[in-house]
């Protein structure tokens, strides 16, 4: 099982380069597409389940042409946007049959088993009866997980799907995430690093539309070993530090900020070394991305 997309670019009529050249391979289980908002995630995201066009480029899903057989697409495709709207006043039960019903399940009895069967699955079931109107975000969230199970999809796409989730409702996102990806390709789309390193054996960072790093998050944070360095700064000394040194991400700490700095040897003896996460792979990424863009602009006001 494999999802293959090489080449694909994108730019919008307001002159943005949403995808540019972006080529990925996608195999069964977990994969996370990592980025920061504008990145381009959600674009190919909708591109791949169909919903807009590319300017360029191609998409296979073992061998089936998305760009052009889209109906062949949506019989495999389970999607889960980032936004979704709900009829607040009808139940998970009557809205999951309705959904099911425009899947395809014509036959009453297997529907009742088939919603059943997903509800049970997103622990919504004790739920089944309740108006949508009066669902917290995490149950909004499985039950559109439980729409996008519906004809047993080979591709499931998620978008953003723990953004606003509480401690206890991410960690059920999570696990009912795992379960399902077990035998199918699971493409989640976030800006939140802990998701991917949570719950993905391979992954992407992308950028402005650009593909900037792939590979499997342990090994990808492998090559970061010994290179990493942090220090707690004042506040008015954190201009200086980011001039002085490569600066890949700053946070408040008890009130203090910590800077983590990307260098092969001790920048000086302020600085003390830490073990590299997700976190850094990510930052550091992006940080080269960024300073190749601006080398350009540098060398011509020089």
């Amino acid at each position: 099982m494999e999802l293959a997309i090489a080449k694909l670019s994108k730019r919008y009529d307001n002159g943005v380069q949403a995808l540019d050249n972006v080529t990925l391979t996608i195999g069964a289980g977990m994969f996370g597409l990592l980025g920061p908002n504008g990145a381009g995630k959600s674009t190919l995201m909708r591109t791949i389940a169909t919903l807009q066009e590319a300017d360029s480029g191609s998409i296979t899903l073992d061998g089936l042409d998305v760009l052009h057989d889209k109906d062949g697409v949506r019989r495999r495709l389970g999607y889960l946007p980032q936004e979704f709207g709900l009829y607040p006043k009808v139940t998970a039960a009557d809205l999951l049959d309705h959904f099911a019903a425009l899947k395809g399940i014509s036959d009453r009895k297997q529907r009742k088993a088939v919603v059943q069967d997903l509800l049970q699955q997103t622990n919504l079931f004790d739920a089944r009866n309740k108006q949508l109107g009066g669902f917290s975000g995490g149950m909004k969230q499985r039950f559109g997980i439980a729409q996008a199970l519906l004809g047993n999809p080979r591709l499931i796409i998620v978008d953003e799907p723990t953004a606003g989730l509480d401690p206890e409702e991410r960690v059920r996102f999570h696990n009912l995430l795992a379960a399902i990806g077990e035998n199918v390709i699971v493409v989640l789309s976030t800006h939140i690093v802990d998701d991917v390193a949570d719950l993905c054996r391979s992954m992407a960072i992308i950028n402005r539309g650009r593909v900037l790093l792939t590979g499997d998050p342990l090994q990808l944070i492998g090559t970061m070993k010994g290179m990493i360095w942090r220090k707690f700064v004042a506040r008015e000394d954190l201009d200086a530090c980011q001039r002085e040194f490569k600066v890949i991400s700053t946070r408040l700490l008890a009130g203090k900020t910590l800077i983590h700095v990307h260098s092969s040897g001790q920048p000086d003896a302020s600085f003390e070394p830490v073990g590299a996460n997700l976190e850094d792979v990510y930052f550091t990424a992006i940080a080269d991305a960024r300073a190749v863009a601006a080398a350009p602009v540098a060398a011509i006001a020089g």
